[in-house]
């Protein structure tokens, strides 16, 4: 007669610093790689699938440790060569690029399927085929640079992986448009020929922190915005000024205008203008896509009264207008709201209205002035819906609701809350609008059920 077998050993807790070489087995959701040894989980930055990697633990916990890959002892059979790479290391922006295109649509619609079913607990749902990017490369419509120093020399680009202190310069980065790079190259010339210190958070001096190069794709603008402490220097080659005090890592401060005040996009046949705070879609074509999938789910008739949740400058309300009886977009930041009104005036929209408010106090009132909703569209930031929110949410009593989400680990929770309350999730289709990243858009259409 066999023994009974005892209690399984405890993992091993490696040591902060200790270098490990692991298998990845596959991918967790943010795109870290996931391996296991001696009975612990290790999330591994920068390794893929298949690869087996030289890693260094940053972080051990009981269950589980965290580590970067500092040597890639045999690479993964479904890797590729590196296209965006600086300074002898891949960009810090494209973390997914070793990774066949493929299976980057692969890894982000299981992503999607598994957080609705595991950490919301639905079935039944429809979980449709991942919408590709129209383009792999030079994609995105805007990109935050760092600036640093190599010896007296400033330069510009963006973090090197794992470190706030050290700053890769940048040539040829292949997430923007070749107009884009001449834009940041021409800053960095300007802080170079002039010899304008980077600002150094550790010493607390220096004066030149971020560059944001925003492009509307359509229109062929480029808007520059320079971020800066409070210093004088030669007057830069740049759109907006931006002046920050003290070690705010952020890019939000008094702004001044040099050139162009606003950015000018077209988008799903609109003349749209944003001012540069307001959230637009960093990837312009790819968002055509996504609010192509949102009139799809939406499905409206030409008489439904249709609200827009956190609707920015309106870019979604608006492309819906044509189809709806009218429009109501909320959205808490004023300066968005006035964009969103000069572009329905600028689009000849008389059927769309927009509120600046809370969605959380905002709903109410919305409901008061306008009446019940017939389909609502949600696009919150990453975390989601609270609570308070969802409530507010049922009580515009909308028969669908079309949830846009750049986040399924938060959409899950979510669409748990509306199943619950007597919505039916019918509908998922994922969009791919940041390929060579983790990133996962999708769309959700939840619907009624009759009592």
């Amino acid at each position: 007669m066999e023994a009974a077998s005892g209690p399984k050993p405890a993992a091993r807790r490696p040591k902060r610093g200790e270098l490990l070489e692991v298998e990845i087995e596959s991918l967790a959701f943010g795109g870290r790689g996931v391996a296991r040894t001696e009975g612990l989980v290790v999330f591994v930055a920068g390794a893929l699938p298949g690869d087996r990697v030289r890693a260094e633990v940053t972080k051990a916990k009981k269950r589980f440790a965290e580590a970067r890959a500092v040597e890639l002892l045999t690479p993964s059979p479904d890797r590729v060569a590196d296209v965006c790479v600086h300074g002898g290391e891949p960009c810090p922006g494209a973390p997914w690029q070793g990774l066949a295109y493929e299976r980057q649509l692969e890894h982000k619609s299981d992503q999607v399927g598994e957080a609705l079913r595991r950490i919301g607990e639905l079935e039944g749902f429809e979980l449709e085929e991942i919408v590709p990017a129209a383009e792999q490369w030079r994609y995105r419509n805007k990109l935050e640079y760092s600036f640093g120093e190599d010896g007296d020399q400033p330069t510009l680009g963006f973090h090197a992986r794992g470190r706030w202190d050290l700053i890769v310069d940048v040539d040829d980065c292949h997430l923007a448009s070749a107009a884009g790079n001449k834009a940041r190259d021409a800053v960095r010339d300007w802080a170079q020929l002039g010899s304008i210190r980077a600002y150094d958070g550790r010493a607390h001096k220096g004066t030149l922190r971020n560059l944001v190069v925003r492009e509307g794709r359509r229109t062929g603008q480029i808007q520059t915005r320079l971020v800066t402490t409070p210093s004088r220097f030669p007057k830069p080659p740049v759109d907006l000024h931006t002046t920050i005090e003290g070690d705010s890592g952020g890019t939000d401060g008094p702004t001044g205008v040099l050139g162009e005040e606003r950015l000018r996009e077209e988008l799903c046949g609109l003349k749209l203008e944003m001012s540069h705070g307001a959230f637009f879609q960093t990837n312009t074509e790819m968002a055509e896509r996504l609010y192509g999938v949102v009139a799809e789910f939406a499905g409206l008739s030409g008489s439904e009264r249709v609200f827009d949740l956190y609707c920015g400058i309106g870019t979604i309300g608006l492309t819906l207008a044509a189809q709806a009886g009218e429009v109501w977009g909320l959205e808490i930041v004023p300066e968005a709201i006035a964009d969103a009104e000069r572009n329905a005036e600028r689009n000849g929209i008389e059927n769309a209205h927009f509120l600046a408010a809370n969605a959380r106090t905002g709903v109410r009132p919305l409901l008061v002035q306008a009446g019940k909703a017939d389909v609502v569209v949600i696009d919150p930031p990453r975390a989601g819906l609270s609570q308070k929110i969802v409530r507010r949410l049922l009580e515009c009593e909308a028969k669908k609701i079309v949830y846009v989400s750049c986040n399924p680990t938060t959409l899950a929770p979510n669409a748990a809350q509306l199943v619950e309350a007597g919505y039916r999730l019918s509908r998922v289709r994922p969009v791919d609008m940041f390929p060579q990243t983790p990133h996962i858009e999708c769309v959700a259409l939840f619907e009624k059920v009759a009592a």
